[in-house]
C-alpha cells in the first residue's frame, strides 16, 4: 500500500500553478485564494508557478492577466513566479535517474497503433489503458525494436496493492495500483509530461500542501507513485469541488466567464471580491461579509465544502456593496478619481477636496465604484435633468418657490444648517411641504428627485451651480 504520511506541521509551503491558456476567471482564482490563505494564515509560503508546457496554447498575454489579477486581489506570492519551460534541463536530469534506478521505460508503441489497442478495448467494454507490451519484466522478452522510431519514455506503476490519501476535502481516496496503466513521462522529443514535471516542482519546491480544483483528483494516484518513486513524501492533498456558473455548468470561458481583471473595470473591491470567492467553497459558520484581516484569522482546511459553488452575480454586487459602505471616503475617491477622469473631469476640477465628501454621501446607495462614479460626475459637469422627473416635479406652479429659493441661497453661508434653513424659510412662506420643494430643486441642481438629504447634496454642488441651475429652469 502506498500511503502518504507529510505531516500538518511544519513550515507550510503552498503553490498555485495554473497553466496560461486562457484568461484566468473566478473559478480558477478561487485555487489561488485557498492556498494563498492557508499560506499567509499559518506563516507559510506561498509560492507562483506557470505550467507553460503547452508550448502551442500558452501565451504572454495569459501570464500577464494571471500576475495582474493576482496583484488586483492582493494575492502576494512569496516566490516566483516560476516557469516550467524553464527547468527543462532539471526535468531530464530527474528522468535519467529514473531510468537508472529502472522505474522508467522506453515504449515504441505507434500512436495508430495505441489507436487500435484502444478501440479493441472498448468495443470488448473494458477500459482503455496501454497494455504494457515494451514493460520490461523478468523473464520477458520485448518486442525487437523498430528502426528510426523516437520512443516515449514510460512510468513503470507499481503492481498490486492501492494508492490512498487522505484528502483535506473529500476524506480518504483510494485508488487500485491495477487501474493505473504506465503513464507517459516523456514525449518523443524528450520533452516531459504534465504529471512528471509537477512531481518535481513540488519536490524542489518543498510544497507541503497542494490545494487544487478537484479536476486533478484523476492525477492525484499517479503523482504519488512518482514521489514514492524518487523517495519522496507526497504533500497532503486538498482538492477542491468546481465552480459552476449562474447556469449551473462548470465554469469557464466558452461558458462566458469572465477574466478577473473585469470586474476591477466594472467596480469591484478587491477585499470583497476576497470575501466572496472566500464563501464560494469555504465558510466560517454563518459569516457572509468580512474583512481580508478576519477571513486570514478563521481560515483553515477543515471547512472546505465538499459540494461544487454556483456563482452569483447578484450576491457579489450585494457583497461588494457591504464593502463600499464601511470604506474609508478618501479610498473611495482614490478608485473613483480615475473613473472620473476617463469620463473627462480635470485633475483640477477633482483638486477642490470635495471628493472624498460625496463619496461618503452616496457610498450607502452604490454596489460598485462605477455607480459611486456616476453619483460623483454630477457634480463636476452640466446636468441634464431626467425628462419624465422635470415634468412630474418642475411645474409652474412650483417656479415661484424656485426663484425664491434661489435668491435665498445666493446671501446665505454656505453649510449644510443654512441652506436647511433656506429651505425652511421658502416653506414657511410659500406655504409647501419638504417634498414639493426638495423634489424640483433636485431634479434641477443633480438631475434626478431622489438623492441623499437636500441641503448635503446642494452644499456639495456649491452655491454658483445651484443659484445658476434653480433660476434657468
Amino acid at each position: 500500500m502506498t500511503e502518504t504520511t507529510a505531516s500538518d506541521t511544519g513550515h507550510v509551503r503552498t503553490r498555485f500553478a495554473p497553466s496560461p491558456t486562457g484568461f484566468i476567471h473566478l473559478g480558477n482564482i478561487r485555487s489561488a485564494l485557498y492556498p494563498w490563505a492557508f499560506a499567509r494564515a499559518t506563516g507559510g509560503d506561498f509560492i507562483l508557478r506557470i505550467e507553460d508546457t503547452d508550448l502551442e496554447r500558452s501565451s504572454q498575454a495569459a501570464v500577464d492577466v494571471i500576475i495582474e489579477g493576482m496583484a488586483w486581489l492582493g494575492l502576494d506570492h512569496d516566490e516566483g513566479p516560476f516557469y516550467q519551460m524553464q527547468r527543462m534541463d532539471r526535468y531530464k536530469a530527474v528522468l535519467a535517474e529514473l531510468q537508472a534506478a529502472g522505474h522508467v521505460y522506453p515504449c515504441y508503441v505507434s500512436v495508430a497503433e495505441l489507436d487500435a489497442l484502444r478501440e479493441k478495448q472498448m468495443e470488448a467494454k473494458e477500459k482503455p489503458r496501454y497494455d504494457g507490451t515494451w514493460r520490461p519484466e523478468d523473464g520477458k522478452a520485448l518486442p525487437p525494436v523498430p528502426e528510426g522510431v523516437q520512443p516515449v519514455l514510460r512510468f513503470k506503476n507499481p503492481q498490486g496493492g492501492v494508492v490512498a490519501w487522505e484528502d483535506k476535502v473529500k476524506g480518504r481516496i483510494e485508488i487500485s495500483n491495477d487501474e493505473l496503466d504506465d503513464l507517459v513521462i516523456a514525449r518523443p522529443d524528450g520533452t516531459p509530461t504534465y504529471n512528471f514535471c509537477v512531481v518535481v516542482d513540488d519536490i524542489d519546491m518543498d510544497i507541503t500542501h497542494v490545494i487544487r480544483g478537484d479536476d486533478h483528483v484523476n492525477n492525484t494516484p499517479r503523482q504519488i507513485n512518482i514521489f514514492k518513486a524518487l523517495g519522496k513524501e507526497p504533500p497532503i492533498y486538498a482538492h477542491l469541488p468546481t465552480v459552476l456558473n449562474e447556469q449551473g455548468e462548470k465554469m469557464s470561458k466558452r461558458n462566458g466567464a469572465k477574466p478577473v481583471t473585469q470586474y476591477r473595470e466594472e467596480g469591484y473591491l478587491p477585499d470583497a471580491m476576497v470575501n466572496y470567492l472566500a464563501r464560494l467553497g469555504w465558510s466560517h459558520g454563518d459569516d457572509e461579509i468580512f474583512s481580508r484581516e478576519q477571513f486570514l484569522q478563521w481560515f483553515n482546511l477543515d471547512h472546505l465544502g465538499r459540494s461544487a459553488a454556483q456563482f452569483d452575480e447578484a450576491k457579489l454586487r450585494w457583497v461588494n456593496a457591504q464593502h463600499l459602505k464601511v470604506m474609508a471616503d478618501d479610498a473611495l475617491a482614490a478608485l473613483v478619481t480615475p473613473q472620473l477622469q476617463q469620463r473627462g473631469v480635470s485633475a483640477t476640477e477633482l483638486a477642490d477636496g470635495r471628493l472624498p465628501r460625496i463619496c461618503g454621501l452616496f457610498k450607502d446607495r452604490c454596489d460598485t465604484t462605477v455607480v459611486l462614479a456616476n453619483w460623483a460626475q454630477v457634480f463636476y459637469g452640466d446636468v441634464t435633468p431626467v425628462d419624465a422627473e422635470r415634468a412630474q416635479h418642475v411645474t409652474e406652479a412650483i417656479a415661484p418657490a424656485l426663484h425664491a429659493l434661489a435668491d435665498v441661497l445666493a446671501v446665505c453661508d454656505w453649510d449644510k444648517a443654512s441652506i436647511s434653513a433656506a429651505f425652511k424659510q421658502v416653506l414657511a412662506d410659500q406655504g409647501l411641504k419638504m417634498p414639493q420643494l426638495a423634489m424640483p430643486a433636485r431634479v434641477l441642481t443633480v438631475g434626478t428627485a431622489h438623492t441623499p438629504s437636500v441641503d448635503a447634496v446642494l452644499e456639495l454642488v456649491g452655491r454658483e451651480k445651484v443659484v445658476a441651475r434653480l433660476r434657468n429652469h
